[in-house]
């Protein structure tokens, strides 16, 4: 069965002071999303309100308005709860595509330093397969890399992305991920890179991941070329453990891995910045061609809610509403398309509340 459990490497004072009063809700930011964001996000309230979790939902709305410099922009208030409650799920946003738009998922990451996006694929159990043993971990560089979002037209038909890589930025996701790893009990992080190409890029985020691991001895550490890491994985997937990437890389295996357990139906996601503040969202499509007709899977958003809970420390909670997801997924009666089964988002959603009675 899948496990969750102690997503962050340590309940440091910030997290603990969500916990300072057990008669008080804790307020958590909603972003219910696009397209099926809306129905997916009524399905994690909706199993959250019977497994009676302390939260309080505070919902969002980050629809961009145009500026007068002609930019599409998350408005400035639209991001105020979420500096004031630190916590927040969520649902899949929708960017249009061409000039001017902003990706509104990398607004958010970058306005609260959401340094580092936690991947979880691990094989769930009833739900079958070509693989049987994945359990990995991908940790990503969330800030930079090519996702900076600096581009430009050199000459009409010639265009420019810069990838920017800094030490600080490799450092502190290459510490995260050997905190993780030492806290979830895991015995190695290997660093995926393209250094033989990208020699000072690349080269600078590999050299930092090395610094690092020298402060974790019980840990192995170990360096693989993207694209011969791709190959190995899809070979043998039992063979990795925790994986530090930057950004693009990142991006891509994760997607790679879970494709390995199901897709990204079943996979949860969370970012994680300092101080305790973090967002943690279904990474799947809005899917707007099936968008308000009850066909939606909320799985992704409901397990990433369940890293969140564990983030939050109600670790009972959470256990709860896990088992309920995954026995209700190898029960195998009541499961959405996508699934194998031709239930509802609404049908799902109560077969894992009937598990909570």
């Amino acid at each position: 069965m899948l496990s969750l459990r102690r997503l962050t490497t340590r309940h440091s004072a910030a997290s603990r002071r969500f916990l300072s009063s057990s008669a008080e809700n804790i307020k958590v930011t909603l972003f219910p999303g696009d397209g099926i964001g809306p129905e997916i996000s009524a399905a994690v309230q909706k199993v959250f309100a019977r497994a009676d979790v302390p939260i309080t939902w505070e919902a969002v709305d980050v629809t961009p308005r145009k500026h007068p410099n002609g930019k599409f922009l998350i408005p400035e208030e639209s991001l105020e709860p979420m500096r004031i409650n630190k916590i927040g799920l969520k649902g899949p946003l929708a960017t249009p595509i061409g000039k001017g738009h902003q990706s509104l998922n990398l607004a958010l990451r970058k306005a609260f330093s959401l340094y580092a996006n936690v991947r979880p694929c691990k094989s769930v159990e009833g739900f079958k397969t070509k693989y049987d043993d994945v359990n990995v971990v991908t940790i990503r560089e969330n800030t930079e890399g090519e996702y900076s979002g600096i581009e430009h037209e050199i000459v009409p038909g010639v265009v420019q992305s810069i990838k920017v890589i800094t030490e600080n930025a490799s450092t502190k996701v290459a510490k995260f991920a050997f905190e993780f790893a030492r806290a979830q009990g895991r015995k190695k992080v290997t660093a995926v890179h393209k250094a033989n190409i990208m020699r000072m890029s690349d080269g600078l985020f590999l050299e930092c991941c090395r610094a690092v691991s020298e402060c974790y001895p019980e840990i192995e550490f170990g360096e693989m070329y993207l694209d011969t890491l791709c190959m190995a994985m899809v070979q043998d997937p039992g063979e990795f453990d925790v994986l530090v990437l930057p950004n693009l890389y990142g991006d891509i295996l994760s997607d790679l891995c879970a494709g390995l357990i199901g897709g990204l139906g079943l996979t949860p996601s969370g970012n994680i910045g300092a101080d305790g503040v973090a967002i943690f969202e279904a990474v799947h499509g809005t899917a707007p061609d099936i968008a308000g007709e009850d066909k939606a899977n909320p799985t992704a958003l409901l397990l990433s809610g369940v890293m969140m809970l564990r983030h939050l420390a109600l670790h009972d909670h959470a256990n709860r509403i896990e088992r309920a997801i995954f026995d209700t997924i190898k029960e195998g009666k009541t499961l959405t398309g996508d699934l194998g089964g031709s239930a509802s988002c609404s049908a799902y959603t109560e077969a894992i509340c009937a598990k909570l009675a």
